[in-house]
């Protein structure tokens, strides 16, 4: 099919102008303004695609870097609300390349994060894209720790994890010097990289194939066209119209979502089932101060606990050098709420009304209550560090920063760990793929999640 997109002059007098990308840099001509000339017909103020993929984060990119490399006939286009790519959860991450071991075995995420591990090094290596693989412990400090240290180790073994071993105490001094322990798992394949270097490289190699990015494209509303757009010559060739809100629109022939914080209600747009919900937990990581650097060589973890569904406080080392510590898990009272008082009415009430959340408090309220009590008292997060770094003290620590991530929830209040795909109702359920859950560790995960968003894709639109 022909790779066209038309223009229309705007009010900055400049018809077709393609500005520069992320922070106007002319490598990356592949952003094409939402607010000015992002793409629109001479006669219809609209574009139309073959397929337009909604998201710019990690997950939405690497698909639409996927869909164009195996059907380079297409027209494809890529929306995001943002004026720049890769902002929210993809620019919030910790940066960690997880291994794969937390995983159950023979499970889609299990088998997701193995591969998907594999395939971020072999691309990081191919892109020149720096990234260090600096390993992680997980680390046992009390006795009864052991074993489920030892039931993770053979979890581990059992999804296919590279070079694990157990380790004495003995062998921790010799990995990180300053960590006490009594035993922990070695996982030397785990890593950290920048995961927007890595999103922004997948949206130039899928602008590099012939694909559109439309920022500061806002989705209102979507639904099948009642007619052909006035002066339009391919008819009803193109019936899904997707609007901002502008009230500009995009015309499409198949619609994939990946929405991540916003994907439950883009779906609903298209009349899916508001199960399950989304519901936004912030975690608050603290900074390791500069001069104290030096206690932490690599990821420190500790020993899940299985009752709860987060890994817990652990020392992640950064690209840029420094030592993020953390993060808790609170609940966040904006989707988008990257500071404590943030917050959205209409995000509070969905998260009340329609999340099984109440259900969920009731199952970990202890947990909820321990994650909140160190969210507002330093002093209790680092009691904690201290179980394995005695040499930190509440001097050594600065706030730093927080990421949201987008839990899904079902109404019995229980965490969606798998994937989620659903389609509209009616004529447009047909031509429609929502990504309705993409669970952690999404980032490491994100070239082997393509591969099977575009299997789906596929199978659902026969392309």
């Amino acid at each position: 099919m022909l790779r066209t997109l038309s223009y229309l002059s705007c009010t900055c007098g400049q018809a077709g102008r393609v500005l520069p990308g992320a922070y106007g840099s002319a490598r990356r001509p592949w952003l094409l303004r939402g607010d000015c000339c992002y793409g629109r017909s001479a006669s219809t103020s609209s574009s139309s695609f073959d397929v337009v993929i909604v998201g710019g984060g990690i997950v939405g990119l690497a698909s639409a870097r996927a869909l164009i490399q195996r059907h380079s006939a297409l027209s494809i286009g890529l929306l995001e609300k943002e004026k720049d790519l890769a902002l929210h959860q993809t620019g919030h991450n910790s940066g960690v390349i997880h291994s794969g071991i937390y995983y159950k075995p023979a499970s889609l995420k299990a088998k997701l994060c193995v591969q998907g591990a594999s395939l971020i090094y072999e691309y990081c290596n191919k892109k020149g894209i720096s990234y260090k693989q600096c390993g992680k412990l997980i680390v046992a400090v009390e006795q009864e720790e052991i074993p489920r240290l030892q039931a993770l180790y053979e979890r581990g073994l059992q999804n296919g994890v590279q070079g694990l071993r157990l380790i004495q105490q003995e062998d921790i001094k010799k990995k990180e010097p300053y960590c006490r322990g009594l035993m922990a798992i070695d996982c030397p394949y785990t890593g950290i990289v920048d995961y927007r270097q890595v999103a922004l490289s997948f949206a130039q190699d899928f602008q590099d194939a012939g694909g559109f990015v439309l920022t500061n494209f806002e989705v209102k509303d979507i639904e099948m066209a009642k007619e052909s757009p006035s002066g339009s010559q391919d008819g009803m060739k193109y019936p899904i119209v997707i609007r901002n809100t502008k009230g500009e629109e995009v015309h499409c022939q198949y619609l994939v979502t990946c929405a991540g914080l916003y994907s439950d209600r883009i779906s609903e747009m298209s009349g899916c089932n508001p199960d399950p919900q989304i519901v936004p937990f912030r975690g608050d990581y603290l900074l390791l101060k500069p001069e104290k650097s030096y206690l932490v060589k690599g990821n420190i973890y500790p020993v899940p606990d299985s009752r709860f569904p987060f890994l817990g406080v652990h020392f992640t080392p950064r690209m840029d050098g420094s030592i993020w510590l953390g993060p808790n898990a609170v609940l966040a009272f904006k989707r988008e709420g990257y500071k404590p008082f943030d917050f959205s009415a209409r995000d509070v009430m969905d998260i009340i009304i329609k999340s099984g959340l109440v259900k969920l408090v009731f199952k970990n309220f202890s947990y909820g209550v321990d994650e909140m009590y160190k969210a507002c008292f330093l002093s209790a997060t680092v009691k904690h560090l201290q179980k394995f770094i005695p040499e930190i003290t509440i001097h050594d620590i600065l706030r730093g920063p927080a990421g949201v991530r987008a839990q899904a929830l079902n109404k019995d209040g229980n965490l969606v760990e798998d994937f989620v795909f659903d389609g509209g109702v009616g004529d447009i359920g047909s031509r429609i793929l929502h990504v309705r859950n993409a669970p952690s560790p999404a980032a490491t995960s994100s070239l082997a999640i393509s591969g099977m968003i575009v299997d789906e894709v596929q199978q659902r639109f026969a392309l």
